[in-house]
């Protein structure tokens, strides 16, 4: 009976030690690794093309195809950080015009080069192409992490997804996450900041001297 009882005693001692150290490692499984302040969710830039192919003529695009060119456009809304593009086999400078037209009305400018698109273009066709980014964060939200053990003293998997969520959302134009605005040309911004750097770069009134004054009232 007493050895018996040692047995089943000595099992569920083993039982609970094994049970204690299962869920230690399940804690373990959760643990981050990242040891660096570089979120591992970075936004990633997903780029789209779209083509409509209209016909032209010796004078460019009829009306009824800039009415059809203007109808996509609004259907697409077109906006801020889409690129307009054209692939005339004929560049004809009409048909080029007609386009720049209709792009400007949505603040735009025509692109030089068009990108490689599927299938052919005729000759009497001419194919617009609108480029348009979109940027998100994969993987966000992350509770990986879970264990409140943390051995290598890292930041959680969740690190940086709300930083980088925003600003993946926010941005104008999500070809700037990749290579940054490189123009130098007369924006908003630089219009803004022109009295600042007028003030910022005047002499001061003293640089060339001070003048003389007579207090007789001569």
């Amino acid at each position: 009976m007493t050895k018996k009882l040692f047995k089943s005693v000595s099992r569920s001692a083993s039982a609970a030690v094994a049970l204690s150290l299962g869920f230690a490692l399940a804690g373990c499984g959760g643990m981050p690794n990242n040891r660096s302040l570089e979120s591992l969710h970075q936004p990633v830039v997903q780029r789209s093309l779209y083509t409509l192919d209209l016909t032209t003529g010796p004078g460019g695009l009829s009306y009824a195809e800039q009415q059809r060119l203007a109808g996509w456009f609004e259907a697409m809304g077109l906006r801020y950080g889409d690129r307009v593009m054209i692939d005339d086999p004929l560049q004809s400078s009409a048909t080029r015009a007609a386009v720049e037209a209709s792009v400007s009305r949505y603040g735009l400018l025509l692109g030089a080069e068009a990108p490689v698109t599927p299938g052919y273009v005729n000759a009497g066709t001419v194919r617009v192409v609108v480029t348009r980014s979109k940027a998100h964060v994969p993987g966000c939200p992350d509770w990986s992490s879970n264990s409140d053990v943390n051995l290598a003293n890292a930041t959680s998997g969740g690190y940086g997804c709300a930083t980088n969520g925003n600003l993946a959302a926010m941005v104008a134009n999500p070809e700037h996450l990749i290579q940054g605005d490189g123009t130098m040309g007369d924006t908003t911004v630089s219009r803004s900041t022109k009295a600042i750097d007028a003030y910022r770069e005047a002499k001061p009134t003293g640089a060339n001297g001070l003048k003389e004054s007579s207090t007789s009232g001569k």
